[in-house]
């Protein structure tokens, strides 16, 4: 089974062609040594909706949720060499903190849906369950 679960923030704003949308989503590590990355920064390629989503709501700086897949291939640049790539390929992906930036993570959002609204923090404790 292929599926990738990320939160990250996005270090640049989306790259938009056509109805494929680009962005690089830095995952911090859970363990760090002295010396080597603190972080992961991971390419993330949106299609369709998921695509319009991204480029209306997501923006440098923000943390995000992703759940996708992982797809690797390879082309030959200009200069004969062959290079890999490694693309995380979104099915859902949300906003995971508040528009203010809380230190408390907001409900994750799904843009496969289309429409989404918040949930009351009081919600919660009106559940029967």
């Amino acid at each position: 089974m292929n599926c990738v679960c990320l939160i990250g923030r996005i270090c640049r704003d989306i790259e938009m062609r056509g109805e494929v949308a680009r962005y690089t989503l830095a995952v911090d590590r859970k363990f760090k040594k002295e010396g080597t990355p603190e972080a992961d920064f991971l390419n993330i390629v949106a299609f369709g909706k998921s695509a319009e989503f991204a480029q209306k709501y997501f923006h440098k700086g923000m943390k995000v949720s992703v759940v996708g897949r992982i797809q690797t291939g390879s082309y030959t640049n200009k200069e004969g060499q062959k290079i890999y790539t490694t693309d995380i390929i979104v099915e859902e992906q949300g906003f995971y903190e508040s528009k203010n930036a809380s230190s408390e993570p907001a409900q994750a959002t799904n843009s496969s849906d289309g429409d989404f609204m918040d949930i009351p923090a009081n919600a919660l404790s009106d559940m029967p369950f």
